[in-house]
């Protein structure tokens, strides 16, 4: 190598290249600041030293956030090379560790976390006690963004609105069904379609979530609308709500078998196809995660033990929190 290559690359500071790439992602020193947690001012030093260093500039800086210049573009491009590779280098390393431990950052939606993981991850980390779980939960379009952007290392959740150039592996299937109150009308239906649902008021959940976009998508193809009375955050609001006479809703069926409390409702199966979804493990790499986020893949991939099957529930509401 000669010298002036052995200078160049002391003089590229790493964790500045790491601030360059997230400013380039959110478009934003303040938000870029904000997510890694570090001061505004210092985020917009490290970029002008960056670009002393490299002699050219990076970003056009305006009032609404910052804009990459062709130097900059080109920048991106090899700085996300060269974090990808580190990112490899650290898992090929864990391996020769003294034992797994460290810890997985795993977004997952509210359907997947309230259906299936509490078991997956138990059992996961009553076989690799070393290893934390850091699990949080979001609408499914934001998990898909989180691990674009590198703040999951793992997203769990349904991917009908796409994953971009992400790569996923299947993970469970849930069916989605119409919760009525007893003694609704639609009571005496075995199954319906959905467009049966739109002559009634509906709760709807977070106007983001999977779910309610599947709905309304569902009715635009029919040339109807919702006639929705109310959005709300949770699966327990919703049959509270779907209880107290506001309308009907729908949310997964595992979720609905798993409740229990207040609430006097019941349960009708969706003939509609986009009721059968998948729910899938999304990830930039799976192949160049860190081993213990690849020991949690394997886990969450191997074939569901069998199960009894919970008793579809009459009454009750769903675990707090936010939609699907």
């Amino acid at each position: 190598m000669k010298s002036s290559e052995r200078n160049f690359a002391r003089r590229i500071d790493l964790t500045s290249l790491q601030l360059f790439v997230a400013v380039c992602e959110l478009g934003s020193i303040g938000k870029a600041a904000e997510r890694e947690f570090i001061a505004a001012s210092a985020v917009s030093k490290r970029l002008s030293d960056l670009e002393a260093t490299l002699d050219t500039p990076l970003l056009y800086r305006h009032t609404r956030g910052v804009d990459l210049t062709p130097a900059g573009e080109s920048l991106l491009h090899h700085a996300r090379s060269v974090l990808f590779s580190l990112e490899k280098m650290q898992g090929e390393l864990s391996e020769y560790a003294d034992g797994v431990r460290g810890h997985v950052r795993v977004h997952a939606s509210i359907s997947a976390i309230v259906q299936f993981l509490p078991e997956d991850l138990g059992a996961f980390t009553r076989e690799h006690s070393g290893i934390k779980i850091d699990l949080e939960e979001h609408l499914s379009t934001e998990v898909v963004r989180a691990v674009q952007e590198g703040a999951a290392d793992l997203g769990i959740c349904n991917t009908a609105d796409g994953t971009g150039d992400l790569q996923t592996l299947p993970y469970r299937s849930d069916k989605l069904v119409l919760i009525v109150p007893r003694g609704h009308p639609l009571c005496a239906e075995s199954a319906i379609r959905f467009e049966a649902a739109l002559d009634y008021d509906q709760v709807g959940l977070h106007s983001n979530s999977s779910i309610y976009l599947a709905m309304r998508e569902a009715a635009a193809r029919l040339g109807r609308t919702i006639k929705l009375r109310i959005h709300v955050t949770g699966l327990d609001a919703m049959c509270r709500m779907i209880h107290n006479g506001l309308g009907v809703g729908v949310m997964p069926q595992r979720a609905f078998e798993l409740t229990h409390g207040v609430g006097e409702l019941e349960s009708i199966p969706l003939l509609d196809s986009w009721a059968e979804r998948q729910i899938q493990l999304v990830a930039r790499d799976f192949s160049t995660l860190p081993l213990t986020a690849r020991l949690l893949v394997e886990h969450l991939t191997k074939p569901a033990a069998p199960t009894a099957r919970a008793k579809p529930a009459k009454t009750g509401t769903a675990p707090a929190g936010v939609a699907a």
